[in-house]
């Protein structure tokens, strides 16, 4: 059986994602102070800036993973903090892929592959095994159906927990510093599965430490520091030559 997947590269142009006035409360403490950005169909924006800045919660807010206080989250043309959305509907075409892999560790990595696929996008068992093995393929981990996650490596376990966003056909892919739990010598072979998605076409967005990462492969770069954006541009140019004091600060200290 031959499973259609869908091409990145063929997807519409234009706003893939649009954040006007964001802001977000824990309590009194507010974290992001009217954020506005956006990512075009195809980009690959990446947001860096020092912990605590409202990064993740920024991304966590995209997939309304957290509900935003105050403002407007457009996803492919739909407002997401409007009541009246189909959450559901919208969560099915964004991927996430967390720092802490997320992967249920009593499945092996075909079931892990394999069930929402059927729970969620209706898919038969023949049908969401193609798929999985067609993914694990992708990010370089065939033969691996069998093993449970304990028994791989941290790089492994974030390359199945890609596969298994893939797997689900997501028109854009969201990563929260990827492989900041990872050991040094496994980060590559995760960078080297998201390099390929961009080269692809999928759009993405990047929560990340990964400076080579964010020049190589990016087209955007977001600079975040206390819950606001202080600056943005072309990753080369902003971390060759940062405009404002403070994004010169944080990249004297990482890069």
């Amino acid at each position: 059986m031959t499973v259609p997947t869908q091409n990145p590269t063929e997807k519409k142009s234009g706003r893939a994602i649009e954040v006007r006035e964001l802001h977000k409360y824990f309590g009194e403490l507010e974290v992001l102070k009217g954020i506005d950005f956006h990512v075009d169909h195809g980009q690959v924006v990446c947001v860096i800036g020092p912990s605590g800045s409202g990064k993740s919660t920024l991304l966590r807010c995209v997939n309304r993973l957290e509900d935003p206080t105050s403002g407007t989250i457009v996803v492919e043309g739909v407002d997401i903090c409007d009541p009246e959305a189909d959450l559901d509907d919208v969560r099915s075409r964004i991927g996430m892929v967390f720092q802490s892999f997320n992967l249920f560790p009593h499945m092996n990595v075909m079931r892990n592959l394999c069930i929402a696929q059927q729970r969620v996008r209706g898919r038969g068992k023949d049908e969401a095994i193609e798929v999985a093995r067609t993914n694990l393929a992708k990010v370089g981990l065939a033969g691996k159906e069998d093993a449970y996650p304990a028994h791989l490596s941290g790089g492994q376990q974030q390359r199945v927990a890609i596969a298994r966003a893939l797997s689900m056909d997501p028109d854009m892919m969201l990563f929260d510093e990827p492989t900041s739990a990872l050991d040094p010598e496994l980060v590559g072979d995760v960078l080297a599965v998201m390099k390929d998605l961009a080269s692809e076409g999928m759009t993405m967005m990047v929560v990340t430490h990964e400076m080579g990462f964010a020049r190589e492969v990016g087209d955007k770069l977001v600079f975040m520091d206390d819950g606001v954006i202080v600056e943005e541009g072309d990753p080369v140019e902003v971390l060759a030559d940062p405009q404002h004091e403070r994004t010169r600060s944080f990249l004297s200290k990482v890069l």
